[in-house]
């Protein structure tokens, strides 16, 4: 058993207990950020006289070779250590001697674990951000090519009004962006630097916190030595918008399903991003979309889980909080692969565009612009919805739609319907005429799809300042 600690007590720690204790087989993955604030943590110390040049520079040469060795294989992370922090520095012992006890002055491993995890989850909210520029990119694609393929949009699974499928992909892609300022947000929020808060109260030591702060890439140093080793915030925040992201995939995945069935046919999924079945020889099934859609629930279940954690625990660092770290990760690697692979799946998808045109002229979804039409005429509103209701009921109990009925048919549910009326709830028509901001009219749509262009190019994706 490899621990930082001992004096204290006379006896080892039973096997169980330390098992139960330890955490090295899922913090391991904090190798590189738990070395780079060595590195800084040893800088710092040097430059305030507190170790001397020869030991900074032996720790750095034993921390880089303990990388190097680890990246390469020929060192590996066993469970003979209880955590990450206490397998770099006994093996940075093992390997310089008496410079690498001198690695841990003025240090706990309270802020050292907070630290790391705050590097950690930065890095990682940058990737999801470049993930998620990426899937906007591949949204805007599609609007740019799609801006006349005519589709019915929905309330309660029916059919309402027409649109564009580029006015559909338009509210992803709000939904997507706004993701995006979360990250962004949080990337501010959380870049302040913990290294030097202690175990909670700080060190009689005279670090400078800034100094350290600026070695890796935060903005400042903490403003609380207890806050900084006794709350998890950014992590919550980091987990609530992936959650939400999930949120916004699993609504769209959920759409693509349904396009897909048999009833639908609006698009098929490429063979690279679908299954078949083992007894039916017909199927290709849409199993991307469904794990997406399924593996959100897993992603919620772990900001429902750190919150029930942290709920209760009196400040500051409590063991319980060793538990942030497996559901966060799993969290993480599961919500940047779903985003990855639904990318792809969205990239290789095929429209059918005659069958979207084909279901918005059968579902009336041209009924309001009709009623709107008898408006035009002077016809009440409330008088034109009652007409172009019972014109419906007509349409149906003929197997018609409403551009399909004749116009000594249409006069004998009212004799104000002209010759015009066919131009007038055109599919076209009915979405060209739609003007107003955020509507799927060709000029509002372009002026849209333009300013999202520029938002793209100016608003790159985060990048860790450490590492990239």
């Amino acid at each position: 058993m490899a621990q930082l600690w001992g004096g204290r007590f006379t006896s080892n720690t039973d096997q169980e207990v330390y098992d139960f204790n330890a955490s090295i087989l899922f913090d391991k993955r904090l190798l590189t950020v738990d070395i780079a604030g060595s590195r800084a943590h040893v800088k710092m110390l040097a430059k305030q006289n507190i170790l001397t040049d020869s030991d900074k520079d032996a720790i750095l040469a034993g921390l880089d070779s303990i990388e190097e060795d680890v990246k390469n294989g020929k060192l590996v992370i066993t469970s003979e250590y209880e955590d990450v922090h206490s397998f770099v520095e006994a093996v940075l012992t093992d390997r310089i001697g008496e410079p690498g006890k001198r690695l841990h002055t003025g240090r706990s491993r309270n802020d050292q674990v907070a630290l790391d995890m705050r590097l950690y989850t930065r890095n990682r909210v940058a990737g999801t951000d470049s993930l998620i520029h990426t899937l906007l990119e591949t949204i805007l694609k599609t609007m740019e090519e799609n801006v006349a393929t005519y589709m019915p949009g929905f309330t309660h699974l029916q059919k309402a009004q027409p649109i564009t499928l580029a006015h559909h992909y338009g509210a992803y892609f709000e939904m997507f962006r706004r993701d995006r300022s979360r990250l962004s947000d949080l990337f501010t929020r959380m870049n302040q630097c913990p290294l030097g808060a202690g175990a909670l109260a700080g060190t009689t030591y005279p670090l400078d916190r800034a100094y350290s702060a600026s070695l890796l890439g935060f903005d400042c140093p903490t403003r609380n030595s207890i806050d900084s080793v006794a709350d998890r915030d950014y992590l919550l925040e980091y987990l609530f918008t992936l959650s939400t992201t999930m949120l916004h995939l699993s609504r769209f995945c959920e759409e693509i399903i349904i396009w897909n069935s048999n009833e639908y046919q609006f698009v098929e999924l490429d063979d690279a991003f679908s299954t078949g079945s083992s007894i039916m020889p017909q199927k290709k099934n849409p199993d991307i979309a469904e794990l997406v859609r399924g593996k959100t629930g897993r992603v919620y279940g772990a900001l429902m889980s750190l919150l029930t954690t942290m709920k209760g625990l009196p400040l500051a660092y409590n063991k319980d909080m060793q538990e942030d770290k497996e559901v966060a990760f799993d969290a993480m690697d599961n919500a940047d692969n779903c985003i990855h692979l639904f990318t792809g799946m969205i990239a290789t998808m095929r429209f059918r565009k005659d069958r979207m045109a084909a279901s918005a002229m059968n579902g009336f979804t041209n009924a309001t612009d009709a009623a709107d039409y008898l408006v035009g005429k002077g016809v009440a509103f409330r008088d034109a919805h009652k007409i172009i209701g019972e014109l419906v009921l007509t349409c149906i109990d003929k197997g018609k739609s409403i551009e399909q009925m004749t116009l000594a048919e249409l006069k004998e549910i009212s004799n104000v319907f002209e010759e015009d009326l066919y131009e007038a709830v055109s599919l076209e028509t009915c979405v060209e005429k739609r003007l107003t901001a955020g509507a799927p009219g060709k000029g509002v749509m372009n002026d849209y799809i333009k300013a999202s262009s520029e938002y793209l190019a100016s608003e790159k994706a985060l990048v860790d300042p450490l590492f990239g």
